[in-house]
């Protein structure tokens, strides 16, 4: 399938008609990798980065406190429960 280059802006853009989008299973919004080689472009989804994050440093980034200073009161027992 043979797309062009069209100026967009100050920039240079290739609009992916959406049977490119559909094969590649991307979709608007998706981050891209672009890979250059013996002048081909090659484009696939971006590699998701995972950080791997205690609970401790999440509330610290958040500014979120955990407190469990008192009893949590669950109501009354249902059925067969047991308190």
């Amino acid at each position: 399938m043979q797309v062009s280059i069209k100026k967009w802006g100050n920039s240079q853009g290739i609009i992916l008609p959406k049977e490119i989008m559909e094969l590649m299973n991307a979709k608007i919004g998706d981050a891209l990798d672009a890979v250059i080689d013996n002048g081909k472009l090659t484009l696939q989804p971006a590699k998701k980065q995972f950080t791997h994050k205690t609970l401790e440093e999440r509330m610290d980034e958040t500014g979120l406190q955990l407190s469990f200073g008192h009893e949590i009161e669950w109501g009354e027992s249902r059925g067969s429960e047991l308190w």
